[in-house]
């Protein structure tokens, strides 16, 4: 009796986070929440790391969230008008809330209640991409900040807790998009970064890398990994409009440069598995195709353009911007986001995402392979 009422007292008096890591000590057993993820990755997925970051590549300004009803409207940090792939799958999966990013203030213990998002737009496989942007987050920093929340997770729970709650847990990394946009856009005057290398040399250096922090992660606790392949970006407004492309026409040495890569990346997905299944997995989310097929077939998913940015406009310098003083946005912004394809010059309308995430979450082994997203959550080593 005496305890109980000690407990009630303390649940009166600390912060609710504090209260839930203590019950989970008290108790010694491994928190069992409804879904956890850990999100790395670019502005695909960035739910807000950039917006406090000293970075040119920033979505903290309306009406970028628009349509994202937790904030009534209002930016989050997230590249869209809505939700991310990654919210939508991890709502899916039974996520009450999304992982907080990394660099927003007291996230240390939302990592043990909703895993941590530590996406950063701009950023890439590759420690250089991004550095024309100034402030970004590579993927080995990502990587890095992971390992300092496990840290705390060990002082939270101890050793065999936090390996059996990470089993459980998905990692997600969305990300090599910017790696291959910054390798086909044309060099910038006086800031170097002229294609030193051939194709076949930059994208064996791509999957060195990724195959670097993979395997960290595994080695911290990671046991259910998800990546991403790159989406078609010869078909997004901004390489369409830089190669002065005419409507509905893609970039052929885009694409193929990037189908190249995810063959390469299946590859080596498919050599993690035979190296470290069944104990985990990893696998391979085909977004070239899915995405491919909407951009293909636009009018039988209920769009009516496939082509132009919903917001931002189809010519540089895409700027998707409204003032926070005046309703009228600097740009234009297309009346019904749910008709268009992509939200601005870079980054697809939460309409697509809903598509492509569900493709992911329930599709055959053509959209993630070995299996799809809702059996990767269920699957037990």
């Amino acid at each position: 009796m005496y305890l109980k009422e000690k407990m009630k007292t303390l649940k009166t008096i600390l912060n609710p986070v504090f209260f839930v890591i203590l019950i989970l000590l008290s108790s010694h057993v491994v928190p069992s929440f409804s879904f956890t993820s850990f999100v790395f990755g670019d502005s695909l997925v960035d739910a807000g790391n950039n917006d406090y970051l000293f970075t040119l590549s920033k979505a903290d300004s309306p009406p970028y969230g628009i349509d994202f009803k937790p904030s009534g409207g209002q930016p989050t940090g997230r590249f869209t008008n809505g939700r991310t792939i990654a919210d939508i799958v991890d709502q899916a999966l039974g996520a009450k809330s999304f992982p907080p990013p990394y660099l927003a203030p007291n996230t240390q213990t939302e990592a043990i209640l909703r895993g941590i998002n530590y996406a950063s737009g701009a950023s890439g496989i590759l420690d250089e991409t991004g550095f024309f942007f100034i402030g970004r987050i590579p993927l080995g920093e990502q990587v890095k900040y992971f390992g300092q929340n496990r840290n705390y997770m060990v002082n939270a729970m101890g050793e065999n807790r936090t390996r059996e709650f990470l089993k459980k847990a998905i990692f997600s990394l969305t990300i090599g998009s910017n790696d291959i946009l910054n390798y086909v856009q044309p060099s910038i005057p006086f800031l170097g970064h002229d294609k030193l290398f051939p194709t076949t040399i930059f994208l064996d250096s791509m999957i060195s890398n990724l195959t670097i922090q993979l395997k960290r992660l595994h080695e911290l606790g990671a046991r259910k990994l998800l990546v991403v392949g790159v989406g078609p970006l010869g078909c997004i407004p901004f390489v369409r409009a830089f190669n002065l492309l005419p409507s509905g026409k893609c970039s052929a040495q885009v694409n193929a440069l990037i189908q190249g890569y995810n063959e390469k990346l299946k590859e080596l997905l498919n050599r993690l598995n035979q190296e470290m299944g069944p104990e985990a997995i990893f696998v391979f989310a085909n977004s070239y195709d899915i995405f491919m097929k909407i951009i293909v077939n636009y009018h039988q998913y209920g769009f009516e353009n496939a082509h132009e940015p919903c917001c931002g406009g189809y010519f540089p310098p895409f700027i998707c911007f409204k003032s926070r003083n005046t309703k009228a946005s600097t740009s234009a912004v297309c009346n019904d986001r749910s008709k268009y394809v992509f939200w601005d010059a870079y980054h697809p309308t939460e309409a697509a995402n809903l598509i492509i995430a569900k493709e992911l979450l329930d599709g055959d082994e053509s959209s993630s392979s070995p299996i799809n997203i809702r059996k990767l959550y269920n699957y037990n080593s």
